[in-house]
C-alpha cells in the first residue's frame, strides 16, 4: 500500500477480509453462496479500503494474518465507463502491488476466462442488450457481413460465457465488487436492476456469482440493491463508525454558513466576502507551509454554484465581483465544471471547461463555476470557499456539492488551527430557518438510502457554525498559565489488533530517519534478539516441544472394509523443505517480518551455509509457537516503545506538522494508555449566537480569560446550567489565572482520558473544563473538572477511567473533579484523593456515589 491506513480503515479491513474468508471456505466446501456490503460515509476512504483488501486477497497479508488466494479474481462493477476509469485509478494511487492487474474490460474482450490476481472493471452500458459484450460479435450495418472472418481464436464469446468459465474452474475464486458507494446509483433503473441481477442470480448456462461484497454508503442502499437475491447467506455488513472518520483528520471539522441577516439582494455582497475568504485562505495557508518548510503550499479554490440555466447577465455580474475583489486573479484561473461539457464565453472572456478529476491538480485554477453535484465521485479538497446562488428549495443540491469539499487538503487534521481545518458556505438567498435546515442536513450525514445523497460524511465532532468569530491566543494569559497547559498530560486510546512489534520496528525507522535515537531498528532488534534467547532458555522444554511441531507432521490413516466399520491408525511423517518454510511464514505473522528476518540473521552469523538457515528458520518457527514467549516479546516492545516516546517526546515537538502526524499515528497503537502531549491551540473560532429551529436566535453571553478570545478578551459560551454553575464558580476563586473549555472532539488540543466501556472496548472521556491557578507561592496549578450526570450510562465507567487517571498522572494536577447535580445540589467527587478513587472502583451506582459521604457539596 502507498498509503498508511488509518485506524478505522485497518479494523474495517480485517473485518472484510474475515468475511471473504469465509465465504471462499464455504463456497468452496459446501457451494454456499454469499453477500455482505462495507458501509462508509463520504470522505472515509472507502477505495483506500478496497485497494488494501485486494491487495490482501491476491498476495496476502501479515499486518491482518491473511493468507493468498491464489485463485481470487474480481469483478468490479459501476454505474457507467467513468466510475470504472475513476475506480481503477484511485485503486492505483493506493496500492502498489496493483499496478499491472487492473484492467478495465472493452468492449471487445476476447479472453475465455478471467484471470486470477486480476480486478476487471465493468459497467451497466456494456452489458446493455446491444453491447456487444452480451452479443458476442461486432455490429455491423444492416446487410452488411464480415469481409474478413475472424481467426478461431479471436472469435469472441459473450461476456456471460466468461463468467461461467471464471465461475465453473474450480480452482478460481470470483469476487463480486458491487459499487454502490457513488452517487448516481441511487436512482437505478429497472433495465440496471435486472442487470445486475443477472449478474448475481445467473440465468440460463451461466452459474450465479459466488460471493458478493458491497461498497456502499448505506446499509440500506445495498440491501435495496440486493432486495431480490435470494438464496444467499448473509454475512455481518461491514458499518464504519462516521465519527470516527471525523476523528481521523481525513474531513474538516467545521463548516462555516454565511447569510444575509436583512431582507435584500446580498448576492454580490456575499460573492465579495467569499472571495475575501479564498484570499485570506491563501495567505494562511502559505505562512503554514513557509512555517513547516513545505514547498508545495494548499492552493485554495473558490467554487461558485449558479443556476442550471444561468443567464448571461448573471455570469457576466458574478465575474465583474471576482475580478473587483480580486484584481491580480489571471484571466486563465477561471473555469467551468458545466455539464454541457463546453467553454464558455462570458463578455470578452473565455472560461474553458475543464473535466472534474482534473480540478484538484490544476491549481492555476482558482476560480470554478459550477451548477448542481458537478461530478458523480468528485472531490476536491483544496475546493475551501463555496458561495451558491441556488435558492433555498435547492438545499440538497447545495449539500452534495458541499460534501465533495469536506476532505482535508493533507489528509491530516492541522493542529491548533481550525480555520484552517474548516471550510466557508455562503448562501445569499437563504434566510436564518432555511440556512437551520441546512445546517441540520451538513450535521446529520447520510444514514438512510433515502438522505445518501445528502451526505457531507459528518460524523460526530464536525460544527456548522454560522459566521463565527476568530479567537486567539488571549493576551490576558500570562506565560506561566500556557506552560502549565503545554505541560499536561494527555493519553492515547487504546486499539483493537495492535501488533507490538511492527509498531517497535515502525517507530524506530521514523525516530532514526528524524536523528532522535541513533541507529535505531538496530537497537530495537537487539534488545529482542536478547529476549528472545532469554526465553529460549527459559521455556526450554516448550521450545522443544514445538521444535517437535515443526518438524513433523501428525495425521490419521482411516481403514474401512465393505460391510463392515471404519478402523483409525495415527501416524508421523517429517516435515519437508516446504512445510519448514510455511511454520516460518506463519511465524513472521506472529512476531513480524523483520523481526524474524533479523534473529535469522543474528543465529547464523556473516558465515551461513544453507543448513544453518534452515535450522535458523526452524528456531524461529519453534520459538513463535510457545505463547509466552510471543506475550513477553510483545510487553517487551511495548515496554520500549513506551520508553523512547518519552525521552523524545520535547525533542518532537521540534518536527514539522507532517512528521509529528507520523508519531501521533505510532502513540495510537497502544495497548494500554499512554502518557502523549497536549498541543497549544493558535487559532479557533466559535459562534456567538444559538440558532433554534424555526430560525430565531439566542444571542450567547461571554466570560473573560479562557486561554483564547477574541480580540476584546472575551469567549462566547454555549454551556449548560451546570456547566454554567462551575465556571462562574471557579472564576471567582482566589488565585485563579485563567480556564480553557476542553474541545469534545478528537484533536491534539483536547485533553483525553481513557476508561473501559461495559463490553471491555476503550472510549475517550474529555473532561469539560482545565481551570488554572497559583498556589501560596505562586506556582502556576491546574485543575480538572467535569460535570458529568450520574443518571448517563457511561457515568459509572467514566469515573473509574477518571480514577486510574488521577492515580497515574495525580500530581500534574491540584484537583481532579467529577461533578454532578443531586437532589438540586452540586455534588462533587475528588478522584485525587485515594478514599475517592477506592470507593468508585466498588461501586455499582453512580448516583449514590455522589450521594455517599466521600463526595461533597461543590
Amino acid at each position: 500500500m502507498r498509503y498508511t491506513l488509518k485506524d478505522y480503515q485497518s479494523e474495517a479491513v480485517r473485518d472484510v477480509l474475515r468475511n471473504l474468508e469465509q465465504a471462499r471456505d464455504t463456497y468452496h466446501r459446501y457451494g454456499s453462496l454469499s453477500q455482505f456490503s462495507l458501509t462508509a460515509t463520504t470522505g472515509a476512504g472507502k477505495t483506500v479500503m478496497a485497494a488494501a483488501i485486494i491487495e490482501a486477497l491476491f498476495f496476502g497479508s501479515d499486518d491482518f494474518d491473511f493468507s493468498a488466494d491464489q485463485g481470487a479474481v474480481v469483478l468490479w462493477f459501476s454505474d457507467d465507463p467513468s466510475l470504472n476509469e475513476q475506480s481503477r485509478a484511485r485503486l492505483q494511487a493506493a496500492a502498489s502491488e496493483l499496478d499491472s492487474r487492473l484492467r478495465v474490460i472493452p468492449s471487445t474482450f476476447s479472453e475465455p476466462s478471467l484471470r486470477p490476481g486480476h480486478v476487471y472493471f465493468l459497467n451497466t452500458q456494456k452489458l446493455s442488450k446491444n453491447s456487444r459484450l452480451v452479443r458476442g460479435e461486432p455490429e455491423l450495418p444492416e446487410g452488411q457481413d464480415l469481409l474478413f472472418k475472424p481467426r478461431p481464436d479471436d472469435v469472441q464469446s459473450t461476456i456471460y460465457d466468461v463468467i461461467r468459465n471464471t465461475v465453473e474452474n474450480q480452482d478460481l475464486t470470483l469476487y463480486f465488487v458491487l459499487d454502490e458507494a457513488h452517487r448516481g446509483m441511487g436512482a437505478s433503473s429497472n433495465d440496471r436492476s435486472s442487470i445486475v441481477q443477472r449478474l448475481i442470480n445467473g440465468q440460463g448456462k451461466v452459474p450465479p456469482l459466488p460471493v458478493v461484497f458491497g461498497v456502499s454508503a448505506t446499509v440500506e442502499r445495498f440491501q435495496t440493491a440486493m432486495k431480490n437475491v435470494e438464496g444467499r447467506a448473509a454475512l455481518p455488513a461491514v458499518v464504519v463508525d462516521s465519527s470516527l472518520v471525523q476523528a481521523s483528520g481525513l474531513l474538516k471539522d467545521d463548516i462555516v454558513l454565511s447569510i444575509p441577516e436583512e431582507s435584500g439582494v446580498f448576492d454580490t455582497v456575499l460573492l465579495t466576502r467569499a472571495v475575501k475568504k479564498v484570499r485570506a485562505s491563501t495567505t494562511a495557508w502559505n505562512l503554514y507551509a513557509q512555517e513547516q518548510e513545505e514547498p508545495d503550499p494548499v492552493v485554495p479554490l473558490l467554487v461558485v454554484q449558479v443556476e442550471d440555466k444561468p443567464a448571461q447577465e448573471t455570469l457576466l455580474r458574478t465575474l465583474d465581483t471576482i475580478y473587483e475583489a480580486w484584481p491580480d486573479l489571471s484571466y486563465d484561473s477561471v473555469a467551468n465544471v458545466f455539464g454541457e461539457h463546453q467553454d464558455l464565453v462570458i463578455g470578452q472572456q473565455l472560461v474553458p471547461y475543464v473535466e472534474p478529476q482534473r480540478v484538484q491538480d490544476a491549481k492555476h485554477i482558482r476560480v470554478l463555476l459550477a451548477k448542481s453535484a458537478i461530478s458523480t465521485g468528485w472531490d476536491c479538497p483544496r475546493a475551501e470557499v463555496l458561495v451558491s446562488f441556488r435558492p433555498a428549495t435547492d438545499r440538497t443540491h447545495i449539500t452534495q456539492l458541499l460534501g465533495r469539499m469536506m476532505r482535508t487538503p493533507l489528509a491530516r487534521r492541522i493542529p491548533g488551527n481550525e480555520l484552517l481545518n474548516s471550510v466557508d458556505c455562503l448562501l445569499p438567498f437563504f434566510d436564518r430557518k432555511t440556512a437551520t435546515g441546512v445546517a441540520q442536513m451538513l450535521m446529520k450525514g447520510a444514514t438512510t438510502k433515502d438522505d445518501e445523497d445528502d451526505d457531507t460524511g459528518g460524523g460526530e465532532g464536525r460544527r456548522v457554525l454560522f459566521d463565527p468569530v476568530s479567537l486567539y491566543p488571549n493576551g490576558e494569559i500570562t506565560k506561566e498559565v500556557w506552560e502549565r497547559f503545554s505541560a499536561l498530560p494527555s493519553v492515547t486510546i487504546p486499539r483493537k489488533g495492535v501488533k507490538p512489534v511492527r509498531r517497535l520496528t515502525a517507530l524506530a525507522t521514523a525516530l532514526s530517519k528524524d536523528d532522535l535515537v541513533d541507529e535505531a531498528v538496530d537497537k530495537a532488534h537487539k534488545h529482542l534478539h536478547s529476549v528472545l534467547d532469554g526465553r529460549a532458555v527459559q521455556y526450554k522444554e516448550k521450545v522443544a516441544h514445538a521444535r517437535e511441531d515443526v518438524l513433523t507432521m501428525d495425521g490419521v490413516e482411516a481403514r474401512g472394509r465393505v460391510g463392515g466399520g471404519l478402523s483409525y491408525k495415527s501416524f508421523s511423517e517429517s516435515a519437508d523443505t516446504r512445510a519448514i518454510e510455511d511454520a516460518y511464514r506463519a511465524a513472521t505473522r506472529v512476531l513480524s517480518p523483520a523481526l524474524c528476518s533479523s534473529y535469522v540473521d543474528y543465529l547464523v552469523g556473516p558465515d551461513d551455509d544453507g543448513d544453518e538457515l534452515l535450522e535458523a528458520s526452524i528456531t524461529v518457527a519453534a520459538l513463535a509457537l510457545v505463547p509466552e514467549i510471543v506475550q513477553d516479546i510483545d510487553g517487551e516492545a511495548d515496554d520500549l516503545a513506551r520508553k523512547w516516546l518519552g525521552s523524545t517526546r520535547i525533542a518532537r515537538k521540534s518536527l514539522s506538522d507532517d512528521r509529528q502526524a507520523e508519531y501521533d499515528r505510532l502513540e495510537g497503537m497502544s495497548t494500554h494508555p499512554e502518557r502523549i502531549s497536549l498541543a497549544q491551540p493558535k487559532t479557533a473560532q466559535a459562534d456567538t449566537k444559538v440558532r433554534h429551529p424555526d430560525g430565531t436566535e439566542t444571542e450567547l453571553s461571554t466570560r473573560r480569560m479562557h486561554l483564547m478570545a477574541t480580540d476584546d478578551g472575551t469567549y462566547p459560551i454555549d454551556l449548560n446550567d451546570w456547566e454554567r454553575k462551575v465556571v462562574d464558580h471557579e472564576i471567582q476563586q482566589h488565585g485563579f489565572k485563567g480556564w480553557y473549555r476542553n474541545p469534545e472532539r478528537t484533536s491534539k488540543e483536547s485533553l483525553a482520558i481513557a476508561f473501559q466501556d461495559p463490553s471491555g472496548d476503550w472510549k475517550a472521556l474529555r473532561p469539560d473544563f482545565i481551570f488554572f491557578g497559583t498556589t501560596h507561592d505562586g506556582t502556576v496549578v491546574a485543575d480538572l473538572v467535569d460535570p458529568h450526570g450520574h443518571h448517563l450510562a457511561d457515568a459509572l465507567p467514566k469515573l473509574r477511567g477518571l480514577a486510574d487517571f488521577a492515580e497515574q498522572y495525580g500530581d500534574d494536577f491540584r484537583r481532579i473533579e467529577s461533578v454532578a447535580e443531586t437532589g438540586g445540589v452540586l455534588r462533587v467527587l475528588d478522584l485525587t484523593k485515594s478514599a475517592v478513587r477506592a470507593a468508585v472502583r466498588d461501586a455499582q451506582d453512580a448516583k449514590q456515589l455522589y450521594k455517599s459521604g466521600v463526595a461533597v457539596d461543590y
